[in-house]
């Protein structure tokens, strides 16, 4: 497991010139060892120094040599990663362009103590003082270790962004002993705990329309390039907020699953879910909302979190999830409630009501190879109990939402 933390200090004159002084050169070597990589059609990070590396010692004399092996690991880096993308159709020049220079370090170029980092440079080791953050304290005395290498960047003002990286060895996971299937909607994530239903509520439909709202009324008339415009775009931070709510959502649940020795269910939703889904959607507002709901993004950070805690996660296939009966195997059919998407069908076989949520939840549980019956519906739809986004926010653990809620188990 990686991490990286940001540091941002600034720097006398003196320092930032020797800094400033190795990044054009480092510049140099970068783009000689890219057009290299090129013209041998070789992503190598052996073969790309082993062609550059006398000429480039030749024409920086100066510059430490180990700038030459981390600008070809660098150059190695961006031209797989270019060719990966140019498999897909996703580039849009001939070969990568070095417009920003992050300029990547190795154990031999700089050294790490609470009281500063030294960096080499042409004239000599220079010294920087960072504050820390809390992040930082939180992973340096949580038995994360600070890996061998490191970046920095400079920026305006005299200032250089310096980036630590903590490493962490992957835990084994576990033999699990049961399932916590997950099901991500535009507005909720739905969860099966101990055969009880519960739909956390996002807010993720309120969050994206209220900020379209105002920056249209922001818009309206004047050029998003106005300067004041910009500024007030800039404010809006759509996305952190909805950043930080997948984030405390996703240790919700892995802390749970890692708790009860659970391995947690997801559907393998493919690329480019949302693009998918309005297809046919001709409701301009939906097809808005469905696009900025980022179900992949939700994914991942579940994902993200269950390998820090080494939880397994299984991936199903996610094809009529919610409109399959899990005990018959049938369709359910939804009836019209006014809404874009009915919530609450019918069993054609059974004539059980179900919840769509909870189908999904079962059929997952399903797929997963959990053989445990299903209970069988009665007569009244297996809704599951809701909890608004303050609450579970703000909770400890979805067993203590669920005795607050007073959960009510499926009906036999």
């Amino acid at each position: 497991m990686e991490r990286t933390v940001k540091l941002r200090v600034r720097v006398d004159y003196a320092t930032y010139s020797a800094l400033k002084e190795v990044e054009e050169e480092y510049r140099e070597v970068l783009e000689d060892a890219i057009n290299y990589g090129l013209s041998n059609k070789t992503t190598s990070f052996t073969r790309i120094k082993a062609g550059i590396y006398k000429v480039e010692r030749e024409k920086h004399k100066d510059l430490p040599s180990h700038y030459i092996y981390t600008a070809c690991e660098d150059a190695s880096e961006r031209l797989d990663s270019f060719e990966k993308l140019k498999k897909r159709g996703r580039t849009y020049t001939d070969k990568p362009s070095v417009r920003k220079v992050t300029v990547h370090l190795d154990d031999h170029l700089w050294k790490f103590s609470l009281d500063r980092v030294s960096i080499s440079t042409k004239k000599g080791r220079v010294f920087i003082s960072p504050t820390f953050p809390k992040i930082f304290w939180e992973y340096y005395n949580k038995g994360w270790r600070i890996a061998s290498e490191a970046r920095f960047k400079l920026l305006k003002g005299n200032v250089v962004e310096f980036y630590i990286i903590f490493k962490k060895d992957e835990p084994k996971p576990y033999e699990p002993k049961g399932f916590i299937p997950v099901d991500i909607n535009e507005n909720s994530v739905s969860v099966l705990i101990d055969g009880k239903p519960i739909l956390l509520e996002t807010n993720t439909k309120k969050i994206t329309l209220g900020y379209e709202y105002r920056r249209k009324s922001m818009t309206t008339g004047r050029s998003t390039k106005d300067r004041e415009v910009r500024r007030k775009l800039k404010r809006l931070r759509e996305r952190d907020k909805k950043a930080d709510v997948r984030r405390k959502l996703a240790k919700l649940i892995v802390k749970e699953a890692f708790e009860s020795k659970s391995a947690i269910v997801l559907e393998d939703l493919p690329k480019r879910t949302p693009e998918h889904m309005i297809k046919d959607v001709k409701d301009s507002q939906l097809r808005l909302r469905i696009y900025r709901s980022a179900f992949s993004s939700m994914k991942n950070a579940i994902i993200e979190k269950a390998r820090e805690f080494g939880v397994p996660v299984i991936l199903v296939n996610p094809a009529y999830t919610s409109t399959v009966c899990p005990i018959h195997g049938s369709k359910i059919i939804y009836q019209p409630d006014g809404g874009n998407a009915p919530r609450v069908g019918v069993c054609e076989k059974g004539k059980e009501r179900w919840h769509r949520d909870v189908v999904a939840l079962y059929n997952l549980l399903n797929r997963a190879g959990d053989v445990s019956p299903v209970p069988l519906g009665s007569k009244e739809s297996h809704d599951p109990s809701t909890v608004k986004l303050g609450r579970w926010l703000r909770a400890k653990s979805l067993h203590s939402i669920m005795n607050e809620d007073k959960m009510i188990e499926m009906k036999v």
